[in-house]
């Protein structure tokens, strides 16, 4: 015992224990059945509804919970941006190597590098600017009880919400493939008002900005 309590003070005087005190005073933001609990009813912001995707009727609203916004949509993949090896014009016909909001070096987000969302355009069904959101806004992605935290990062039709960059989807299990991929429902998006992830293209500041955002509107 004598040993142990010599030990533990050469731990102290080293200043080694308070790095364990801090490591351990970590903690991880809501469970996604939190999240969801706040997403129950809609209170619908959006003047009308979006489609999935083009083929398909008006069926999503975006809803406001207070401090976010949220819809229960599909989610469709994004791999615009700065050209790689997964995301480019043989991958996906769609490609376009330009995102709406940039990194903080000016040039375009890497889709298949960083968790982001897509907003629906500025249009007469929503205009997300109004509503507290902004590039480098933070939001949770929720599917399949996981929870990722994100950034606004590009903007897509007017009239179609549910989209998501390669990052996102892989990070959540689902199928990266701008081409085969996705999912066509079951994925909730809540994203924060007047939130903003520096630099947009770091994860783990989008976590722990997230995280906290993500707390406080669980308790409101």
């Amino acid at each position: 015992m004598r040993k142990l309590l010599l030990f533990s003070a050469m731990v102290v005087a080293a200043g080694l224990a308070p790095a364990a005190t801090a490591a351990a005073s970590v903690q991880a933001g809501p469970t996604a059945q939190q999240l969801l609990a706040k997403t129950t009813s809609c209170k619908q912001v959006s003047n009308g509804k979006y489609k999935t995707d083009e083929e398909t009727g008006r069926t999503i609203a975006v809803c406001d919970a207070g401090s976010a916004v949220f819809w229960k949509a599909d989610m469709d993949v994004d791999c615009d941006g700065q050209p790689t090896a997964r995301c480019n014009k043989n991958t996906d016909p769609w490609f376009q190597d330009g995102t709406a909001y940039p990194r903080s070096d000016g040039k375009a987000l890497v889709a298949d590098e960083t968790p982001y969302i897509v907003v629906p355009s500025i249009s007469s069904t929503w205009n997300f600017e109004k509503a507290g959101l902004k590039g480098a806004g933070s939001c949770a992605v929720i599917y399949n009880d996981k929870v990722l935290y994100t950034v606004i990062g590009d903007t897509g039709p007017k009239n179609i919400i549910g989209e998501a960059s390669y990052a996102t989807a892989k990070a959540l299990g689902i199928n990266p493939d701008p081409k085969n991929g996705g999912v066509d429902s079951g994925v909730t998006y809540i994203c924060f008002k007047n939130s903003k992830v520096s630099p947009i293209e770091n994860h783990g500041k989008a976590t722990s900005v997230g995280e906290g955002l993500a707390a406080k509107f669980v308790q409101g």
